[in-house]
């Protein structure tokens, strides 16, 4: 049974790490667009700025200070939200956090720590959100977000890697198993590249120096419009950035030479010559309450994205790419024949007539 897909300004929506990035940019969005948005996130004075900004706009906004690592905390999130909303409709799992370190520096702890909030999280949300959209009249939508690294490999984020290949594992059993069972609950997984988020400064690092994302970068909001699209659309699973995308095909490709070209580049493309923050959130908040960092600029769209989110365009662009294709490997022929083909459809347009003069044909207007 399908999901029936409400507006967004019929829906009620639970966002986990609505305190910054691209939790904050997304709550903000499902605001605008009308929805009853549900902020969570370990912040609680982060949750309440974006909760006032939101009403002042004249939107609704309820928050729920909670760690997703704890399935009782997410529990009392579907409690909340039946009180103040009657529900919720949308579920979407962004809460995550980073580490930045050679895999044989970080320690077990920090590891498992990451492990607790970046999968451990989703999975948490993911059976709290499917247990009450089982039952709700036309189910809903669960939406994780995962990340192109749950594709690809990348030095210096071994742990994030590892976890972003969990989500997406799970996501994709969790749609088959849900399937089965007939339920009226759709799950998409949504592929962030390199966004231009305070996470690097959020993470825990093992550097010498700041921390940042490889360009080329995409704003948050690039992703909250894909997010938004996941809650009214049929999606499956969707990238942000078609410059992650390239580095994706690109692994699966040619693997060898990637783990050759992601070792020699990535590395450098990941820092920042500035001091590293004293702080980060891997066990306990930080500085919260922005969706974008001030450290370097970042792309406002995404044609890949934006062309995937309109299957149309797609296979219009594919036929178009195909009939350049054929037209090139034969262009020769289509050289040589075009004198004949054009005579031929110039004497079947509608306003011509075969006559005695010596050229054959008179144009004439009727």
């Amino acid at each position: 049974m399908r999901a029936k897909l409400k507006p967004l300004d019929q829906q009620v929506v639970v966002v986990t790490g609505a305190s910054s990035g691209i939790g904050l940019a997304a709550a903000r969005a499902f605001a605008k667009a009308g929805a009853a948005v549900v902020l969570v996130a370990r912040n609680e004075e982060a949750l309440r700025e974006a909760c006032a900004e939101i009403e002042a706009a004249g939107g609704r906004a309820h928050v729920v200070t909670a760690d997703v690592g704890s399935p009782e905390d997410m529990a009392r999130v579907t409690r909340a939200a039946v009180a103040r909303f009657g529900g919720f409709d949308t579920w979407v799992n962004d809460a995550g956090v980073g580490i930045y370190g050679d895999s044989l520096e970080v320690s077990l702890e920090d590891h498992q720590r990451l492990f607790q909030t970046n999968y451990f999280g989703v999975v948490h949300g993911s059976l709290e959100a499917a247990r009450h959209l089982k039952e709700r009249p036309g189910g809903g939508v669960i939406i994780n977000i995962g990340s192109i690294l749950g594709d690809m490999p990348s030095p210096l984020m071994g742990p994030y890697v590892a976890s972003k290949h969990a989500v997406k594992g799970f996501t994709d059993t969790l749609r088959i198993d849900l399937q089965r069972q007939g339920a009226p609950v759709q799950v998409s997984l949504i592929k962030p590249a390199s966004i231009g988020t305070p996470f690097p400064d959020h993470a825990k690092n093992y550097m010498e120096t700041a921390a940042r994302v490889p360009p080329p970068v995409y704003a948050p909001e690039v992703v909250a419009d894909a997010i938004l699209h996941a809650a009214t659309h049929p999606v499956r699973a969707l990238t942000v950035g078609g410059a992650g995308r390239q580095l994706v095909a690109t692994y699966h490709a040619a693997p060898r030479f990637a783990d050759r070209l992601f070792g020699a580049a990535i590395p450098r493309l990941s820092i920042r010559k500035e001091p590293k923050p004293a702080d980060d959130s891997l066990h306990s908040p930080s500085q919260d309450g922005e969706a974008r960092t001030d450290a370097y600029g970042s792309r406002p769209f995404s044609l890949y994205t934006q062309a995937h989110k309109q299957p149309g365009v797609v296979v219009g662009l594919a036929l178009l790419g195909l009939a350049a294709a054929f037209a090139w490997r034969n262009r020769e022929a289509i050289r040589d024949g075009a004198g004949p083909l054009m005579r031929q459809g110039v004497e079947r347009l509608p306003w011509t007539r075969r006559t005695g003069t010596p050229g054959g044909l008179q144009t004439t207007l009727h």
